[in-house]
């Protein structure tokens, strides 16, 4: 069996708006999170108590990862402000 080699080069990674995306996914879980609370009851019930608090986690773990992409963000425009010419 051979191995599989790739022939070409990988594409550049796109960029985008990075911070607004991981900042509206974080608001997105806390609004679930809030809307599902009044519920929790009926969640706990039937078996489904996790739904909650996958949602808080999911808002609490966004609010590292806005932290971490706004430091990268920052980063990276300090580095383009050295006139490198390299972007990450």
């Amino acid at each position: 069996m051979t191995k599989w080699t790739p022939t070409h080069e990988a594409p550049e990674p796109l960029e985008g708006p990075v911070v607004a995306t991981i900042t509206g996914g974080t608001i997105l879980w806390f609004v679930l999170f809030l809307a599902q609370l009044p519920f929790y009851g009926w969640f706990e019930d039937h078996g489904h108590a996790w739904w909650v608090w996958t949602c808080l986690a999911g808002g609490g773990l966004g609010l590292i990862g806005v932290w971490y992409v706004r430091k990268r963000d920052a980063a990276l425009r300090r580095h383009a402000a050295k006139g490198s010419g390299h972007t990450a």
